[in-house]
């Protein structure tokens, strides 16, 4: 049996992208289509408590984690690790269980180390839930949910005919992985991948896509640009030899843009590092749908909380 998935088929946790059934996943994007299309459900999780169980810093996911649970009718607690029992050094499984012991039932949970959203999954009680806000670099599966529920909006459902380009500091990302676990399970036609040779991942990430450092080339004819941050907090010294230099070979710019489709779009999961991979004409610019991801975190992340809890 899943860890996510229950005897019964109901999605328990929300830990990964990877070993999600493509059913689930298609049942969570079109709930959250309803809910982005203005579904009311006010109660669903009325007196269920919610708790933001966050290792690492967060605006976007943290945020709209708490207006979904709060558009649900939940409950809902913020945990900050700064201010915690965790600098007195209480460790992670001991502050979520005494959460658990005060009748929090969902448990959203960013944290810096990979697996360890799994790990405290495997010490839940029946009938608590955990969703993956984000471990280390593997995972990020709202935020790969979120990305498709772009997707279809922006090109329909069919993404057979799509040609995808992930741009960036891969090998740091739990976002592109999860956007690429997500792209090959819904059919992607095409998917590139670009970015200098030491910020792409040596292990099986990539496996079934094309590969490239040349940003121009990867870019021509694409329908949808996503862009990765520069994640310098999560990289050794020398990755890049400049911002500069990063920019001038792998920043989108509104001339490098026009390499793409005419209709193409520009995704971005945010925070962005403008002048480094993305210029302010085309984080603000027409083609941009930066914010639309934004605004559809609520929508697909109120669908995962009514999933795993109501």
């Amino acid at each position: 049996m899943s860890l996510q998935i229950d005897e019964n088929g109901r999605l328990r946790h929300l830990l990964d992208l990877a070993t999600l059934p493509v059913t689930a996943m298609d049942a969570l994007l079109r709930r959250a289509q309803a809910f982005a299309d203005g579904a009311q459900v006010s109660d669903a999780l009325s007196g269920r408590a919610v708790c933001t169980l966050f290792f690492e810093p967060s605006t976007r996911t943290r945020l709209s984690f708490q207006l979904a649970a709060q558009r649900l009718g939940a409950q809902i607690l913020n945990f900050d690790a700064s201010t915690s029992s965790a600098t007195k050094g209480e460790t992670d499984l001991d502050t979520f269980r005494n959460l658990q012991a005060m009748g929090v039932r969902g448990f959203v949970v960013r944290h810096k180390a990979d697996g360890a959203v799994a790990a405290l999954a495997q010490a839940t009680a029946p009938g608590v839930a955990i969703i993956n806000a984000g471990d280390g670099r593997s995972h990020h599966p709202s935020q790969g949910l979120l990305d498709m529920l772009t997707l279809r909006q922006a090109k329909g459902e069919d993404f057979s005919k799509l040609k995808v380009v992930i741009v960036g500091d891969v090998k740091h990302s739990r976002v592109a992985r999860s956007d690429l676990h997500a792209l090959r399970a819904l059919g992607c036609g095409e998917i590139r991948v670009c970015g200098p040779a030491t910020l792409l991942p040596d292990d099986d990430t990539l496996h079934g896509c094309t590969v490239t450092g040349d940003f121009d080339a990867a870019l021509n004819g694409v329908d949808v640009a996503m862009m990765l941050r520069l994640q310098r907090e999560r990289m050794v010294e020398g990755l890049v030899a400049s911002l500069d230099d990063y920019h001038r070979d792998y920043g989108l710019t509104a001339v490098r843009l026009r390499r793409a489709a005419a209709d193409a779009i520009v995704m971005h999961p945010g925070p962005m590092n403008r002048g480094i991979e993305i210029t302010d004409e085309v984080a603000d610019g027409p083609q941009s749908w930066v914010l639309r991801q934004v605004a559809n975190g609520v929508a697909v992340r109120m669908a995962v909380l009514e999933a795993v809890l109501s």
